[in-house]
């Protein structure tokens, strides 16, 4: 029986029709911008904090908009573990640059699909699908 699924919030941020994705340390893949909240954290302090770590921006906490809840299978997990993440977009301060966890971050198009796991495969097809990213 897989284990519980993994909690998760990611930032869809598009720009110029392509989707802002990251990769960590250590991984081949293409992530939605984002993590696990800590313990007793809601969903946009949580978001700010992960963000903030990872690129460096500061998004407006009164500019979050729910865009979309995945539940996919979980990359990395032998076990069929699944992702609940919760996407939302936001406005921002600062132009994001990786931080230290982060060892590139790309801009993808729908035709970048097979670089990311099941839920930035899912979420590009939704944007392409909204026309909001070739």
């Amino acid at each position: 029986m897989p284990e519980a699924e993994i909690d998760s919030l990611a930032w869809i941020h598009v720009r110029d029709r392509r989707l802002l994705s990251v990769r960590t340390e250590g991984k081949t893949k293409f992530y939605l911008p984002g993590g696990k909240r800590e313990p007793g954290e809601g969903d946009v302090g949580g978001l700010c904090r992960e963000i903030r770590e990872e690129l460096g921006v500061e998004l407006d906490p009164r500019s979050f908009r729910f865009f979309a809840l995945l539940n996919e299978q979980a990359d990395g997990y032998a076990d069929g573990r699944r992702v609940r993440m919760t996407c939302y977009t936001a406005d921002h301060r600062g132009d994001p640059v990786p931080g230290r966890e982060i060892a590139e971050s790309a801009w993808l198009s729908s035709a970048d699909a097979h670089l990311c796991p099941p839920a930035g495969r899912r979420m590009l097809g939704m944007l392409a699908d909204a026309g909001l990213v070739d």
